[in-house]
């Protein structure tokens, strides 16, 4: 009887941690639609009218998403968390995006962010793919959540013939947040990135650093973002690119800001990936642009507008080659906010690119990106977004 009785009581004491683990714990499922009907063309190839994207209706879909996310408590304020956000083209069902080539960020498990890690009164921290550099908080929603993919590209890293920053969804990466005291926090990430497929006798000295500061002052909130992204030394040299962003907002209103970002790009010997930027034979070439944001609810209709500078190129071996590498992007646009979670919106966005300049709206395979240099991209869209 003794020996009965002291089972029960061994199974009771394990099967009480599973219980009270089962009771701290919570799983959430997440996700965006995104899709509409759009018209692009990109016209005026510096080639001439054979280089030219003429006008076309596309369906598409931006940045419609599924995710599952949780956390367990630990004890002491501590908790493990995890997220797992995967991608998906409601449009076709496919990983294809409407510039007919794959979109990296979704067909797949984890294909936007996920990771595994622990949350405590120190910081989070966790291992996976995250999000490194593009996003600018509060800055600058409009494309990371509000509408398409016709927003000015400087913001989140993108610029014409090669000179990309280059990091948006890093995969294999170390990051920590810091808590936030008195407004601001800060965000750390680090990733062996180019080093996990070398083979023998091969370096391994590529890797990826990224450091951003923000926070918020009353009415004013803003950030820096630092990003290094280098590759495999390969005959002595090693490549990388290089982001800077500085952003300052004001919001004058609920509902409304006003915003000020500065974007540089830098390429070392080429890249991290060797492709080299407006100039493959410089040691160093650097892009910088500027732009502005702005958003005011007006009972329930969101206006929307961007604008953004694109400079020439410098540091070409030879002058020209940086000449009329300059472009100029800007989006008008409004929501009619639905309810908290549903949204219609119509947009323009244009390109006014240079003779020498190709920049396009190539997030997401949104566009081909196979325009001529000189030619001037447009779209006007008109969309639903549903977060659930």
């Amino acid at each position: 009887m003794n020996k009965k009785l002291m089972a029960v009581a061994v199974a009771g004491a394990l099967a009480v941690p599973t219980m009270a683990f089962a009771q701290a714990s919570s799983v959430q499922i997440y996700g965006r639609v995104n899709a509409g009907l759009d018209n692009y063309e990109s016209k005026g190839a510096t080639a001439g009218s054979a280089q030219d994207l003429k006008s076309r209706f596309r369906v598409y879909d931006y940045t419609s998403r599924i995710g599952f996310r949780g956390t367990e408590s630990l004890g002491g304020g501590d908790s493990a968390v995890f997220l797992i956000e995967s991608g998906l083209n409601v449009d076709t069902g496919t990983n294809i995006g409407q510039g007919v080539t794959p979109n990296t960020s979704s067909g797949f498990l984890s294909s936007r962010i996920g990771h595994v890690g622990l949350q405590t009164r120190w910081g989070l921290l966790t291992y996976g793919r995250s999000n490194v550099w593009w996003g600018n908080g509060r800055n600058d929603q409009t494309s990371a959540n509000y509408i398409s993919g016709n927003t000015v590209g400087p913001f989140a890293g993108t610029f014409g013939r090669g000179m990309s920053v280059g990091v948006t969804r890093q995969s294999s990466t170390v990051q920590y947040t810091s808590p936030t005291f008195r407004g601001f926090n800060a965000v750390a990430s680090f990733s062996p990135q180019a080093q996990e497929a070398q083979g023998v006798n091969l370096n391994v000295d590529g890797l990826l650093l990224g450091l951003t500061l923000q926070g918020s002052f009353g009415p004013f909130f803003g950030g820096y973002d630092y990003v290094q992204s280098e590759g495999n030394t390969l005959a002595g040299i090693q490549g990388s690119n290089t982001g800077n962003k500085v952003r300052f907002g004001w919001g004058y209103q609920p509902g409304a800001q006003v915003s000020l970002l500065w974007i540089r790009t830098e390429l070392e010997n080429g890249g991290a990936a060797g492709g080299g930027g407006v100039d493959p034979t410089s040691r160093n070439v650097r892009q910088t642009a500027w732009g502005l944001n702005w958003e005011h609810v007006f009972g329930n209709i969101q206006a929307l507008a961007q604008y953004a500078k694109i400079r020439d190129a410098t540091g070409c071996t030879l002058s020209a080659t940086c000449a009329n590498t300059s472009a100029t992007q800007y989006l008008v646009g409004g929501r009619y906010l639905m309810s908290k979670r549903t949204a219609a919106y119509l947009t323009y966005g244009q390109t006014r690119n240079e003779s020498g300049y190709n920049i396009d709206y190539v997030g997401g395979s949104y566009t081909p990106g196979t325009a001529g240099v000189g030619a001037d991209p447009r779209i006007w869209a008109l969309g639903v977004i549903h977060n659930f």
